[in-house]
């Protein structure tokens, strides 16, 4: 599962608020809800992130395996 709990860490080290990624940043309020339920984004949106806050991909996304990831792709073949 990618999680973005790195994001906000990373947010709050730069005193960054989740309003100020919406207003000052132009981030969409859909894609700031997507991150905060650990959903899809695009890899534009990550590019787009570490270049707003000039970080690395890892400050951001976090990857941990979980064993139903696994059981949804054998269920795709």
């Amino acid at each position: 599962m990618i999680k973005y709990d790195r994001l906000w860490k990373t947010l709050e080290g730069k005193n960054i608020s989740g309003n100020a990624l919406h207003t000052k940043y132009g981030v969409s309020k859909g894609q700031i809800y997507r991150l905060k339920k650990n959903m899809n984004v695009s890899t534009n949106t990550l590019n787009r992130l570490c270049a707003l806050l000039q970080c690395d991909l890892t400050d951001i996304v976090e990857y941990q395996f979980d064993p139903s990831d696994l059981d949804n792709f054998q269920r795709q073949k």
